[in-house]
Formats: C-alpha cells, structure tokens, sequence
C-alpha cells in the first residue's frame, strides 16, 4: 500500500497550487455517528499518528456531520481547509464514476466476499484516479457491510416497493437502482431518516444493518427484508493540498496507519454482520430474506447502464468470480 500511494502522490504534489503550512493537528470530518465503527476507526487512527510520532501528530475526528456532508467535506479536502475524512465511496463516485461500479447488485456473495473485492489488486488500482480527479488521495478501502431494506408495509415482492418513497444515499448508482426497480428514490442525509420513517415522509430506507440496529430504525418498521444486495464501501482520504505539503516520511507513516485502521473496519463488519442481522430478526418484525431474483429485471438493467458508465465493471465482475468461495 505505501508503494501505490507514493506512486501517485507526484499526481497529488502537481495538483496542488500551492503547499500549505505544515499542520500538526489534522482535522478528520465523517457523516456517521459516534458510536459506529467508521468513527471507532477514526479516533484509533488518530490515537496510533500520535503515538507513532511521539506526539508531535494529533488527529481531532468530528462525526456525525460535523463539518457537513460528504459533498461540502470532499470540497473542503480539494481546498486544503479539511485535512483527511472517512468518506463513502458513494460521494467519490460523483466525481470519478469508475467507482460506481463497487456497488454493482450482488457483486459480493456475503460481506466476507465484499472485504476480499475490496482488498483486491483491482480495487486498490482504483485509487490511483483519485488525486487527478477529485482533489484527494485515497489510501485505502473500507466497508459498512451489505444494504439491505427497512420498510413500513409489508413486503413480499419486488413490486410492494413500486412507486413507494425509499430513501436512499443521494449518489447515482442506488438511484439507478431503484429507479429501475420502480421504487421512488428519496436523498435524505442520515440524522433525518429516524424522524422521517417514524412520521411516513419515506415508506422504506435502504440501510446497513448496523445502522438498523444501533438506531433503531426496525421500530417504524413493518418488514425488514434481508437482500445483501450492495456492499457499502468506505475510502480513507487525504486532502492533495495537505498531502503535498507533507515530508515523505509522514506521507508514508499516514497512508500506512490510515490504510490499516479504514481496512480493519472490513474485519469489524465481517465479525459483526451476523449477530445485528440476528438481533434484527429477534424484534419480531416480519423478517424476508430475498435474493438476486427478487429484483428482477432491475440487476439486468443496472449492469446495462452502469457498464457504459464505468470502465472496471467488468474487471470487478472477474475478481468478483476469483475471490468468490466454492
């Protein structure tokens, strides 16, 4: 990893306009809550910088949209003014649609298989777009485990969902997703979603299971269908601006302690998945688990969109069927 990040931080330095004054204290923004493991994730990075550089490093993490949303914080990364996010690969993939493809319908069997793609040589290669691009550089991947549906009404088919407002991350690939599921894709940023489920604003949300557990989003809910049907990957950035100010000694101290700590959240979900899926599933409220042919056409008809879209779904597909387990 710190040979592919030292490969393209050249592309980060001509970027750049001009490097910033070195700042000891990095600022770290995400979208999600304290207590989730992303945040976790984080705040362990920032304790492992200052210890690795004998305190002269600190990292001050500030969740739950602190500094705003991915959007404004992806801004403030090209600008220099926020020095490094946990950020998901959704809001990347506005700006580098090569990245759409990780969320490809039931590109992952299971999450384990979801961390082993994103683990890949392929994936990792990604990163290398990310400086030119967007502003940043990536150091490595991460996850939030599978989607999977949280719903008012009953669900028994595909078609239960038709013309029902679903919220979704506001990101292209999801709301291709359902669009051609004939669901009505809602954006609605996370701390908003409780109240609106609770008051019927959305008929359904399209959630991580942690998520649905931790926030107790099952209470508003008549049916929790179980359909694994897209990872949800993570990238840990650093602003180019800040990158290119930094010695090569901390550039690569940086992206290897962040690189870890963004990839052990892989393992936390991994470990985690299944126990908040069982937890769910013992609330009492109706329980479907569901497969690819629940969709329908809707698989077919995103793999068409999304392979003019991005150049490496078809790339992701190969790793997918390589790392798949007998």
């Amino acid at each position: 990893m710190k040979i592919m990040i030292n490969a393209f931080a050249g592309a980060a330095i001509a970027l750049a306009s001009s490097a910033p004054g070195f700042a000891e204290e990095f600022r770290l923004g995400l979208i999600t809550p304290p207590p989730h493991v992303w945040t976790k994730a984080a705040e362990a990075f920032g304790a492992e910088l200052a210890e690795a550089s004998d305190g002269e490093h600190s990292v001050t993490v500030f969740p739950a949209r602190q500094l705003g949303n991915e959007a404004e914080m992806l801004q403030q990364l090209q600008t220099g003014a926020l020095d490094m996010a946990f950020m998901t690969v959704a809001e990347v993939s506005n700006r580098a649609p090569d990245f759409g493809a990780l969320y490809a319908p039931f590109l992952a069997d299971d999450v384990a298989h979801a961390g082993r793609i994103l683990r890949s040589d392929t994936a990792k290669g990604m990163l290398e777009q990310l400086p030119a691009k967007t502003g940043v550089v990536g150091t490595g991947y991460g996850m939030a485990g599978l989607r999977q549906i949280v719903s008012r009404g009953a669900v028994e088919s595909a078609e239960d969902l038709s013309g029902k407002k679903l919220r979704i991350t506001p990101f292209d690939p999801i709301l291709d997703f359902y669009n051609a599921l004939g669901a009505a894709p809602t954006p609605m940023p996370l701390p908003d979603v409780y109240d609106a489920l609770a008051n019927g604003q959305v008929d359904a949300i399209d959630m991580d299971v942690e998520l649905i557990w931790k926030l107790k989003y099952y209470e508003h809910a008549d049916t929790i269908v179980q359909s694994d049907h897209m990872m949800f990957p993570m990238v840990g950035l650093v602003s180019a601006k800040v990158w290119s100010g930094l010695s090569e000694e901390d550039r690569a101290t940086i992206s290897e302690l962040m690189a870890k700590h963004v990839d052990s959240t892989i393992d936390s979900y991994v470990e985690m998945e299944q126990g908040w899926l069982d937890q769910v599933r013992e609330t009492g409220k109706t329980y479907v688990e569901v497969d690819e042919d629940f969709f329908g056409a809707a698989v077919e008809e995103w793999n068409a969109i999304w392979s003019e879209k991005s150049s490496v779904l078809g790339e992701l597909r190969d790793v997918s069927a390589e790392t798949a387990e007998d």
